[in-house]
């Protein structure tokens, strides 16, 4: 396995899905690693040779954010939206979806499981 930003890297992948084990990068950011360190976007990990593994770890180590420097600066950005108290800082730390989607029959993933409300019963005269 080939490690870069301390993540191991698939062999048996092509380059460009390969590289999208690391965090903060997808696959257009990827391709453009590649076209930079010269490598082929077809030609699988196991057959990079040691310099263009060190080409690829250099590139991604001085022009890209990744793994735990790019988590935290997220967890930041949320903090300061929390803080200053904004509708989507709100949101945040009410633990309900962050971009307009509807909560009245959806949003299951952020609210968590269902809380049952009993309904109100009939006054008996």
């Amino acid at each position: 396995m080939a490690r870069i930003a301390g993540i191991d890297i698939p062999k048996n992948k092509r380059g460009v899905i390969g590289l999208t084990y690391i965090y903060g990068i997808g696959r257009s950011k990827a391709a453009q690693i590649l076209d930079h360190s010269g490598i082929s976007l077809d030609k699988k990990v196991s057959d990079w040779d040691d310099d263009e593994l060190g080409k690829i770890r250099g590139y991604i180590q001085d022009n890209i954010k990744t793994e735990g420097e790019l988590r935290s600066e997220v967890q930041l950005n949320i903090k300061r939206l929390m803080d200053i108290g904004c509708y989507r800082g709100q949101r945040h730390r009410k633990g309900l979806p962050v971009r307009g989607q509807k909560t009245r029959t959806n949003a299951r993933t952020r609210k968590g499981k269902r809380k049952t409300v009993a309904g109100k019963k009939k006054a008996t005269k």
